[in-house]
């Protein structure tokens, strides 16, 4: 009788066990980024990297490309793909991997992107509209760089890799002659090796603490 109830009490410990590590597999996977990536977000990153491998084309000796930027001022986040800085100025590119075709104008908080399958089948999404999500990059980062007392005219482009913008805009870039004229223009900034050195510093830290 005793013997039985060892085997019992045995058998639930394994059971116990078991389960244990079966939890801690699970803890372990979801601490991993990438094993549940969500295809959407697997599809925007390695747009961003094909588009830094883009940039980095027309980079000169000078220019310094930083990607991923997080930046926090007044309570509000912006994140950022990829940021160019050089004697010319902050120029930060939004970088969108979009597929099939978009619908909308460039005020428009969101576009429409329809996807037409092999078959035939026809799929609508709304997604935000990179133009405006651009502007209020572009505004909230001069606003972080003034606080730090350094005045600098940031500009900013959309970088579409499927050339399927819905409108036509100064803000939108078609090709690798439109961003070496972009980061390589006089313009409204003229940076000193030392302002240049403090603004990629400060953009380099985790998260804006202003």
């Amino acid at each position: 009788m005793e013997l039985k109830w060892v085997v019992a009490a045995i058998k639930i410990l394994l059971v116990v066990l078991c389960i244990w590590l079966v939890a801690l597999f699970i803890k372990w996977l979801y601490s991993l980024d990438w094993t549940f990536e969500s295809a959407s977000r697997r599809a925007g990153r390695h747009g961003e990297e094909i588009a830094g491998e883009i940039i980095r084309r027309v980079l000169k000796e000078g220019d310094y490309l930083l990607t991923n930027v997080e930046i926090t001022h007044d309570g509000r986040q912006a994140e950022m793909d990829c940021i160019v800085v050089n004697r010319f100025g902050v120029f930060i590119f939004e970088v969108k991997n979009y597929s099939g075709q978009l619908v909308g104008d460039e005020g428009d908080y969101e576009w429409q992107k329809i996807k037409i399958t092999a078959s035939g089948n026809v799929y609508e999404k709304q997604v935000k509209n990179p133009i405006r999500q651009l502007k209020r990059q572009v505004y909230l980062l001069a606003q972080y760089l003034k606080f730090n007392q350094i005045k600098v005219w940031v500009e900013g482009y959309v970088i579409l890799l499927n050339q399927n913008s819905p409108v036509e805009s100064e803000c939108i870039i078609f090709s690798l002659l439109d961003i070496d004229r972009a980061v390589h223009t006089e313009g409204k900034n003229h940076l000193l090796p030392k302002e240049i050195e403090q603004i990629i510093t400060l953009l380099q830290r985790d998260v804006g603490q202003s």
